[in-house]
Protein backbone atom coordinates (compact mmCIF):
# COMPACT_ATOMS: atom_id res chain seq x y z
CA UNK A 1 0.00 0.00 0.00
CA UNK A 2 1.77 3.36 -1.03
CA UNK A 3 0.85 6.44 1.60
CA UNK A 4 1.59 9.74 1.12
CA UNK A 5 2.29 12.35 3.69
CA UNK A 6 1.85 16.26 4.23
CA UNK A 7 1.94 18.42 7.39
CA UNK A 8 0.31 21.93 8.07
CA UNK A 9 1.95 23.22 11.39
CA UNK A 10 0.88 26.74 12.86
CA UNK A 11 3.02 28.86 14.67
CA UNK A 12 2.40 31.16 17.01
CA UNK A 13 4.83 34.55 18.32
CA UNK A 14 5.95 36.47 21.20
CA UNK A 15 6.97 40.03 19.79
CA UNK A 16 10.07 42.51 20.52
CA UNK A 17 8.51 43.48 23.64
CA UNK A 18 7.90 39.93 24.84
CA UNK A 19 4.34 39.95 24.22
CA UNK A 20 2.18 37.65 22.87
CA UNK A 21 1.31 38.68 19.17
CA UNK A 22 -2.51 38.06 18.06
CA UNK A 23 -4.88 39.92 16.56
CA UNK A 24 -5.04 42.68 19.26
CA UNK A 25 -1.17 43.55 18.98
CA UNK A 26 -0.47 42.26 15.27
CA UNK A 27 -1.58 43.56 12.20
CA UNK A 28 -0.97 41.45 8.45
CA UNK A 29 2.13 43.48 7.80
CA UNK A 30 3.96 42.97 10.51
CA UNK A 31 4.00 38.93 9.52
CA UNK A 32 4.11 39.92 5.58
CA UNK A 33 7.38 41.22 6.25
CA UNK A 34 8.54 38.11 7.50
CA UNK A 35 6.88 35.93 4.70
CA UNK A 36 8.83 38.66 1.63
CA UNK A 37 12.18 37.38 3.31
CA UNK A 38 11.53 33.58 2.88
CA UNK A 39 11.90 31.67 -0.15
CA UNK A 40 9.68 30.32 -3.03
CA UNK A 41 9.85 27.12 -4.46
CA UNK A 42 8.77 27.03 -8.20
CA UNK A 43 6.65 23.82 -8.31
CA UNK A 44 5.13 24.49 -4.82
CA UNK A 45 1.98 25.43 -6.37
CA UNK A 46 1.23 21.91 -8.06
CA UNK A 47 0.50 20.49 -4.54
CA UNK A 48 -0.34 23.55 -2.42
CA UNK A 49 -3.33 25.64 -2.47
CA UNK A 50 -2.49 29.03 -3.27
CA UNK A 51 -6.08 30.57 -3.18
CA UNK A 52 -8.18 33.53 -4.23
CA UNK A 53 -6.09 36.03 -2.35
CA UNK A 54 -3.08 34.95 -3.07
CA UNK A 55 -1.83 35.21 0.61
CA UNK A 56 -0.92 31.00 0.45
CA UNK A 57 1.71 31.29 -2.38
CA UNK A 58 4.66 30.15 -0.29
CA UNK A 59 5.24 27.19 2.06
CA UNK A 60 4.93 29.66 4.74
CA UNK A 61 1.85 32.18 4.88
CA UNK A 62 0.02 34.49 7.40
CA UNK A 63 -2.97 32.38 9.13
CA UNK A 64 -5.93 34.73 9.88
CA UNK A 65 -9.50 35.65 9.21
CA UNK A 66 -9.74 37.52 5.74
CA UNK A 67 -12.11 40.60 5.53
CA UNK A 68 -13.68 41.34 2.82
CA UNK A 69 -15.29 44.34 1.50
CA UNK A 70 -19.06 43.66 -0.23
CA UNK A 71 -17.86 41.52 -2.81
CA UNK A 72 -15.82 39.22 -3.04
CA UNK A 73 -12.22 40.93 -2.68
CA UNK A 74 -10.23 40.66 0.35
CA UNK A 75 -9.31 43.86 2.03
CA UNK A 76 -7.30 42.66 4.66
CA UNK A 77 -6.54 39.67 6.90
CA UNK A 78 -6.90 39.93 10.87
CA UNK A 79 -3.48 37.55 11.92
CA UNK A 80 -3.03 35.18 14.24
CA UNK A 81 0.56 33.73 13.42
CA UNK A 82 2.11 31.74 10.33
CA UNK A 83 1.45 28.31 9.38
CA UNK A 84 4.10 26.29 7.84
CA UNK A 85 3.33 23.84 4.73
CA UNK A 86 4.91 20.75 3.41
CA UNK A 87 5.44 19.37 -0.02
CA UNK A 88 3.79 15.54 -0.42
CA UNK A 89 6.06 13.38 0.83
CA UNK A 90 6.36 9.69 0.52
CA UNK A 91 7.96 8.66 4.02
CA UNK A 92 7.45 10.11 7.14
CA UNK A 93 10.88 11.26 7.81
CA UNK A 94 11.12 13.16 4.64
CA UNK A 95 8.23 15.37 5.72
CA UNK A 96 9.64 16.00 8.86
CA UNK A 97 13.21 17.07 7.89
CA UNK A 98 11.25 19.40 5.08
CA UNK A 99 9.42 21.13 8.27
CA UNK A 100 12.31 20.90 10.19
CA UNK A 101 14.36 22.81 7.52
CA UNK A 102 11.09 25.59 7.08
CA UNK A 103 10.55 26.11 10.39
CA UNK A 104 14.19 27.19 10.83
CA UNK A 105 14.23 29.28 8.28
CA UNK A 106 11.28 31.00 9.63
CA UNK A 107 12.90 31.23 13.15
CA UNK A 108 15.82 32.71 11.58
CA UNK A 109 13.99 35.58 9.65
CA UNK A 110 11.08 36.18 12.59
CA UNK A 111 14.14 36.55 14.87
CA UNK A 112 16.28 39.12 12.60
CA UNK A 113 12.49 41.06 12.75
CA UNK A 114 11.82 40.47 16.48
CA UNK A 115 9.71 37.87 16.38
CA UNK A 116 10.17 34.38 18.90
CA UNK A 117 8.08 31.22 18.24
CA UNK A 118 6.76 29.84 20.89
CA UNK A 119 4.41 26.72 21.84
CA UNK A 120 0.81 26.75 22.45
CA UNK A 121 -2.38 25.25 20.91
CA UNK A 122 -4.78 28.43 22.17
CA UNK A 123 -4.40 32.21 22.96
CA UNK A 124 -3.08 32.17 26.55
CA UNK A 125 -5.05 35.26 27.16
CA UNK A 126 -8.05 35.69 24.15
CA UNK A 127 -10.75 33.56 24.98
CA UNK A 128 -12.64 34.41 21.69
CA UNK A 129 -12.57 36.05 18.63
CA UNK A 130 -14.93 38.87 17.90
CA UNK A 131 -14.22 40.65 14.01
CA UNK A 132 -13.75 44.39 14.30
CA UNK A 133 -15.11 46.70 12.49
CA UNK A 134 -18.01 43.82 12.82
CA UNK A 135 -19.23 41.98 9.50
CA UNK A 136 -20.68 43.27 6.61
CA UNK A 137 -23.90 41.62 5.06
CA UNK A 138 -21.75 39.93 2.48
CA UNK A 139 -19.22 38.31 4.79
CA UNK A 140 -22.14 37.66 7.18
CA UNK A 141 -23.70 35.13 3.41
CA UNK A 142 -20.04 34.10 3.17
CA UNK A 143 -20.26 32.39 6.55
CA UNK A 144 -23.80 31.44 6.81
CA UNK A 145 -22.98 29.15 3.09
CA UNK A 146 -19.89 27.44 4.79
CA UNK A 147 -20.66 25.78 8.00
CA UNK A 148 -17.36 24.89 9.41
CA UNK A 149 -16.64 28.87 8.62
CA UNK A 150 -19.25 30.09 11.15
CA UNK A 151 -16.87 29.11 14.03
CA UNK A 152 -14.05 31.48 13.33
CA UNK A 153 -14.13 33.07 16.34
CA UNK A 154 -12.69 29.46 17.66
CA UNK A 155 -10.33 28.95 14.75
CA UNK A 156 -8.69 32.78 15.86
CA UNK A 157 -8.05 31.44 18.97
CA UNK A 158 -6.76 27.79 18.63
CA UNK A 159 -2.90 26.95 16.48
CA UNK A 160 -2.61 22.85 15.95
CA UNK A 161 -1.56 20.82 12.65
CA UNK A 162 -2.84 18.82 10.52
CA UNK A 163 -1.05 15.80 9.89
CA UNK A 164 -2.05 14.56 6.13
CA UNK A 165 -2.43 10.81 5.11
CA UNK A 166 -3.23 9.49 1.20
CA UNK A 167 -3.46 6.52 -0.10
CA UNK A 168 -3.84 6.87 -3.56
CA UNK A 169 -4.41 2.80 -3.80
CA UNK A 170 -7.65 2.70 -1.76
CA UNK A 171 -10.98 3.69 -3.35
CA UNK A 172 -12.79 7.00 -1.92
CA UNK A 173 -15.34 4.73 0.13
CA UNK A 174 -12.39 3.27 2.16
CA UNK A 175 -10.99 6.25 2.48
CA UNK A 176 -14.04 7.85 3.79
CA UNK A 177 -14.46 4.91 6.58
CA UNK A 178 -11.25 5.25 7.62
CA UNK A 179 -11.86 8.91 8.22
CA UNK A 180 -15.17 7.90 10.41
CA UNK A 181 -12.59 5.48 12.31
CA UNK A 182 -9.95 8.08 13.07
CA UNK A 183 -13.26 10.47 14.46
CA UNK A 184 -14.35 7.93 16.56
CA UNK A 185 -10.97 7.11 18.20
CA UNK A 186 -9.53 10.91 18.43
CA UNK A 187 -10.49 11.58 21.91
CA UNK A 188 -8.12 8.62 23.25
CA UNK A 189 -4.97 9.67 20.26
CA UNK A 190 -4.86 13.74 21.29
CA UNK A 191 -3.45 13.99 24.43
CA UNK A 192 -0.16 12.50 22.78
CA UNK A 193 -0.24 15.81 21.72
CA UNK A 194 -1.55 18.13 24.31
CA UNK A 195 0.38 21.79 24.61
CA UNK A 196 -2.66 24.38 25.51
CA UNK A 197 -3.04 24.76 29.78
CA UNK A 198 -3.18 28.27 29.68
CA UNK A 199 -6.36 29.97 29.37
CA UNK A 200 -7.39 33.96 29.83
CA UNK A 201 -3.46 34.70 31.53
CA UNK A 202 -3.71 32.09 33.80
CA UNK A 203 -3.75 28.19 33.95
CA UNK A 204 -6.64 25.90 32.68
CA UNK A 205 -7.99 23.47 34.80
CA UNK A 206 -7.05 20.59 32.56
CA UNK A 207 -4.38 19.85 29.70
CA UNK A 208 -5.70 21.16 26.64
CA UNK A 209 -8.07 23.80 26.67
CA UNK A 210 -8.01 24.11 22.29
CA UNK A 211 -9.42 20.33 22.58
CA UNK A 212 -12.20 20.84 25.26
CA UNK A 213 -13.30 24.28 23.35
CA UNK A 214 -12.61 22.98 19.78
CA UNK A 215 -13.25 19.42 18.72
CA UNK A 216 -16.94 18.73 18.53
CA UNK A 217 -17.56 22.25 16.90
CA UNK A 218 -14.48 21.69 14.24
CA UNK A 219 -13.65 18.30 12.92
CA UNK A 220 -11.55 15.87 14.03
CA UNK A 221 -10.71 14.32 10.60
CA UNK A 222 -11.55 15.87 7.15
CA UNK A 223 -11.53 13.77 3.52
CA UNK A 224 -10.91 15.54 0.89
CA UNK A 225 -13.34 13.40 -1.84
CA UNK A 226 -13.51 13.92 -6.06
CA UNK A 227 -17.28 14.29 -6.91
CA UNK A 228 -20.16 16.35 -5.39
CA UNK A 229 -22.26 13.08 -4.18
CA UNK A 230 -19.74 11.67 -2.42
CA UNK A 231 -20.04 14.17 0.24
CA UNK A 232 -21.80 13.70 3.87
CA UNK A 233 -23.78 16.13 5.08
CA UNK A 234 -23.00 16.73 8.77
CA UNK A 235 -21.83 19.57 11.15
CA UNK A 236 -19.06 19.67 11.49
CA UNK A 237 -17.71 18.22 8.23
CA UNK A 238 -16.30 14.72 7.49
CA UNK A 239 -16.06 15.49 3.97
CA UNK A 240 -14.76 18.38 1.33
CA UNK A 241 -14.51 18.66 -2.27
CA UNK A 242 -10.84 18.60 -3.22
CA UNK A 243 -9.88 21.58 -4.75
CA UNK A 244 -6.25 20.36 -6.66
CA UNK A 245 -5.75 17.04 -7.89
CA UNK A 246 -3.37 16.51 -5.48
CA UNK A 247 -6.03 16.47 -2.66
CA UNK A 248 -8.35 13.58 -3.80
CA UNK A 249 -8.34 11.03 -1.35
CA UNK A 250 -6.42 13.21 1.52
CA UNK A 251 -7.19 12.82 4.77
CA UNK A 252 -6.11 15.45 6.90
CA UNK A 253 -6.10 15.12 11.06
CA UNK A 254 -6.83 18.27 12.81
CA UNK A 255 -7.36 17.36 16.65
CA UNK A 256 -4.10 17.15 17.88
CA UNK A 257 -2.42 20.12 19.38
CA UNK A 258 1.01 21.50 18.42
CA UNK A 259 3.97 20.33 18.76
CA UNK A 260 7.59 21.59 18.77
CA UNK A 261 9.09 18.65 19.05
CA UNK A 262 8.57 17.42 15.63
CA UNK A 263 9.64 13.91 16.27
CA UNK A 264 6.03 13.80 17.74
CA UNK A 265 4.72 14.33 14.96
CA UNK A 266 6.36 11.52 13.37
CA UNK A 267 5.36 9.83 16.06
CA UNK A 268 1.74 10.88 15.08
CA UNK A 269 1.77 10.53 11.48
CA UNK A 270 2.90 6.47 12.32
CA UNK A 271 0.34 6.00 14.85
CA UNK A 272 -1.92 7.06 12.01
CA UNK A 273 -0.86 4.78 9.33
CA UNK A 274 -0.78 1.87 11.77
CA UNK A 275 -4.59 2.75 11.93
CA UNK A 276 -5.08 3.04 8.39
CA UNK A 277 -3.73 -0.38 8.36
CA UNK A 278 -5.42 -1.74 10.99
CA UNK A 279 -8.28 -4.10 10.54
CA UNK A 280 -9.32 -4.86 14.21
CA UNK A 281 -10.97 -1.80 15.74
CA UNK A 282 -14.29 -0.98 14.36
CA UNK A 283 -15.47 2.21 15.97
CA UNK A 284 -16.75 4.46 13.53
CA UNK A 285 -18.21 8.06 13.57
CA UNK A 286 -19.32 10.91 11.21
CA UNK A 287 -18.47 14.26 13.88
CA UNK A 288 -16.40 13.93 16.85
CA UNK A 289 -17.90 13.06 20.40
CA UNK A 290 -18.05 16.69 21.90
CA UNK A 291 -18.09 15.19 25.77
CA UNK A 292 -15.68 12.53 25.26
CA UNK A 293 -12.84 15.07 23.73
CA UNK A 294 -13.67 17.31 26.70
CA UNK A 295 -13.47 14.61 29.30
CA UNK A 296 -9.86 13.50 27.60
CA UNK A 297 -8.50 17.51 27.39
CA UNK A 298 -9.30 17.31 31.41
CA UNK A 299 -7.92 14.38 32.40
CA UNK A 300 -5.24 13.05 29.38
CA UNK A 301 -3.96 9.62 30.39
CA UNK A 302 -5.28 10.52 33.79
CA UNK A 303 -8.91 9.07 32.87
CA UNK A 304 -8.41 5.34 33.06
CA UNK A 305 -11.47 4.95 29.94
CA UNK A 306 -9.10 7.26 27.95
CA UNK A 307 -5.53 5.06 28.87
CA UNK A 308 -6.70 1.78 28.04
CA UNK A 309 -8.26 2.57 24.66
CA UNK A 310 -5.30 4.31 23.98
CA UNK A 311 -2.97 1.36 24.88
CA UNK A 312 -5.19 -0.48 22.92
CA UNK A 313 -5.28 1.57 19.83
CA UNK A 314 -1.08 2.29 20.03
CA UNK A 315 -0.88 -1.38 20.08
CA UNK A 316 -3.06 -1.72 17.37
CA UNK A 317 -0.90 0.33 15.23
CA UNK A 318 2.08 -1.31 16.66
CA UNK A 319 0.65 -4.56 15.52
CA UNK A 320 -0.45 -3.62 11.89
CA UNK A 321 2.76 -2.07 11.22
CA UNK A 322 4.52 -5.07 11.80
CA UNK A 323 8.25 -5.28 10.26
CA UNK A 324 7.32 -1.04 8.67
CA UNK A 325 10.59 0.44 9.66
CA UNK A 326 7.64 3.12 10.70
CA UNK A 327 6.95 1.23 13.62
CA UNK A 328 10.23 2.46 15.20
CA UNK A 329 8.58 6.22 15.67
CA UNK A 330 5.80 5.26 17.63
CA UNK A 331 8.38 4.96 20.40
CA UNK A 332 7.63 8.62 22.43
CA UNK A 333 4.51 7.84 22.22
CA UNK A 334 4.85 4.46 24.82
CA UNK A 335 7.23 6.50 26.75
CA UNK A 336 4.32 9.06 26.99
CA UNK A 337 1.52 6.14 27.68
CA UNK A 338 3.62 4.88 30.80
CA UNK A 339 4.73 8.49 32.41
CA UNK A 340 1.11 9.12 31.41
CA UNK A 341 2.74 13.07 30.74
CA UNK A 342 2.53 15.32 27.75
CA UNK A 343 3.82 18.86 27.06
CA UNK A 344 0.96 20.73 28.49
CA UNK A 345 2.03 19.09 32.06
CA UNK A 346 5.98 20.30 31.83
CA UNK A 347 4.31 23.98 30.41
CA UNK A 348 2.15 23.58 33.76
CA UNK A 349 5.63 22.90 35.65
CA UNK A 350 7.64 26.02 33.67
CA UNK A 351 4.71 28.37 34.59
CA UNK A 352 4.80 27.20 38.32
CA UNK A 353 8.31 27.57 38.02
CA UNK A 354 8.92 30.97 36.25
CA UNK A 355 5.92 32.68 37.09
CA UNK A 356 4.65 33.53 33.86
CA UNK A 357 3.24 32.53 31.03
CA UNK A 358 5.38 34.13 28.51
CA UNK A 359 8.66 33.23 30.87
CA UNK A 360 7.25 29.70 30.08
CA UNK A 361 6.75 29.83 26.18
CA UNK A 362 9.81 30.82 25.83
CA UNK A 363 11.70 27.65 26.82
CA UNK A 364 9.58 26.00 24.15
CA UNK A 365 10.76 24.62 20.67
Amino acid sequence: MTFLFGVEHEVAFLNRDGKFADFTCTKFADFAQIIDRLPTYADDHLQLRVGDAGIRSKRWYIEGFERFSDSDKVIDCTSKGIEIRTTIHSDIQGVIKELTTSFELLREVAGELGFLPVLTSFNPYKTVFEPYPPLNDYEIKQLQAYPDEQTAYIYMVTYGPDLNISVPDLPIEQVIDIGKKLTYYSPYIVPFSYSSPFYNGTLWEGLSVRTFIRTGKRPAALVFVPEEEQLIKSAPSLTKIARLPAEIGRIEFKAFDSCDDFSTYAALLALLKGLILDKSLFGRAITPDASLHQISAKEGFDNKDILMNAREILQAAEVSLGDDPDVELLAPLKLMLEQRQTKSHQLIELFQRVGSIEDALKQTY
